[in-house]
C-alpha cells in the first residue's frame, strides 16, 4: 500500500477557475506565449511584466456565451449594425506600460475598428491584475461587468472609468432583462423567451 502523501494532488473540477500569476515576464515572452497557445480555454492578461494565465470555469463560459447570444439576437431583431470580435487578443506595447488581454466578448457598433466599443467581462472569481487599467490604456469606451447575476456598466470619461446607469453605446438594450435570461438553466428556452419578448407589439 502506498504511503499517503503530505501534498495531495488536486484535480480541479470544471466549476473552478484556475489562475497562475507570473512576475518579471518580458513583453516578448508574453507575445510568443500568447501567439503559441491557440486555445479558447486559456486567457492571458499582461501588465507591466506581470502575466496572469486563467482557465475559465464552466459557469463563466455559459454566462458569457448566453450574453453574447442575447446581444447578437437583440441587434439582429432591431437592425443595429454590430461587429463582434469574440475573445480577440488586444495588445499595446508602450515603454513601461505594456498591456495585453482577451475580453470575454467585445463589440463595435456600426463599423469595424481597431479597438472595441464594448468589452464584456464575466466575473466568477477575481484576478490579480486590474483589467480596467488595461482597457483604459486601450481606449475601450465601455466595460460591461457581469457578476453575481447583474451587470455594471463602466464608461470611459476623462480618462477614467465611471459607473453609469445604462450603456451609451447600446442605449436600446435592457441589460437587466439580459441578466434575467442569462441565469435561466434552459438555454434554448431562454433565447426563445427573449426573442418573443422583443417581438411583442
Amino acid at each position: 500500500m502506498a504511503a499517503a502523501t503530505s501534498f495531495p494532488f488536486h484535480i480541479p473540477s470544471s466549476h473552478e477557475e484556475q489562475r497562475v500569476l507570473l512576475s518579471n515576464v518580458p513583453w516578448s515572452a508574453y507575445v510568443v506565449l500568447r501567439d503559441s497557445v491557440d486555445s479558447s480555454g486559456v486567457r492571458m492578461t499582461y501588465m507591466d511584466g506581470v502575466l496572469e494565465i486563467m482557465s475559465p470555469s464552466h459557469a463563466h463560459e455559459v454566462y458569457k456565451t448566453q450574453i453574447a447570444r442575447f446581444l447578437v439576437l437583440f441587434c439582429w431583431e432591431r437592425n443595429i449594425p454590430l461587429v463582434a470580435y469574440g475573445s480577440k487578443t488586444f495588445r499595446k506595447e508602450k515603454h513601461k506600460k505594456d498591456r495585453g488581454l482577451e475580453p470575454d466578448e467585445c463589440y463595435c457598433r456600426g463599423a469595424d475598428r481597431d479597438v472595441p466599443d464594448v468589452a464584456l467581462e464575466v466575473v466568477v472569481t477575481r484576478g490579480a491584475i486590474d483589467k480596467l487599467e488595461i482597457y483604459r490604456e486601450l481606449g475601450v469606451r465601455e466595460v460591461w461587468i457581469f457578476e453575481s447575476g447583474a451587470f455594471r456598466v463602466l464608461a470611459l470619461k476623462d480618462a477614467m472609468y465611471k459607473e453609469i446607469a445604462s450603456s451609451e453605446v447600446f442605449p436600446e438594450i435592457d441589460l437587466p432583462r439580459i441578466a434575467h435570461y442569462a441565469l435561466e438553466p434552459d438555454q434554448l428556452a431562454a433565447v426563445e423567451a427573449f426573442r418573443d419578448e422583443m417581438r411583442k407589439p
